[in-house]
């Protein structure tokens, strides 16, 4: 369990949550792009909830360790939404040309008209 720190609010964040988040933000950050996620936390008074960041360029988080024995939230949702768009971000894909033939411009003009 780590303790993460998003703007002036901290919150209490499963330690491969968090990672990833970290990882998540800093490539954004690096591709000049920025998103937003939804992860399970728990707040400062303990109570489990869902909090939502905008990251990417300019968003400052951090996180720390903590030696909590409460149990990590739930992130299994987050973490998947957050390695597929890190992989995309890593090996985007390469658009390829279609082998899709297109209408002659003919066409269009008969319908318009």
């Amino acid at each position: 369990m780590k303790h993460l720190t998003y703007a002036d609010q901290s919150v209490l964040i499963g330690d491969e949550a968090a990672d990833v988040l970290i990882r998540f933000s800093a490539l954004l950050a690096e591709k000049g792009h920025a998103d937003a996620i939804s992860l399970n936390v728990l707040g400062e008074d303990g109570d489990a909830t869902e909090a939502s960041f905008v990251i990417g360029s300019g968003t400052n988080l951090m996180t720390a360790s903590t030696n909590s024995t409460i149990p990590e939230p739930d992130n299994e949702k987050g973490l998947a939404v957050m390695h597929e768009k890190i992989e995309r971000l890593l090996s985007p894909r390469i658009a390829e040309p279609s082998n899709d033939t297109w209408p002659a411009a003919e066409e269009f003009d008969s319908h318009t008209g």
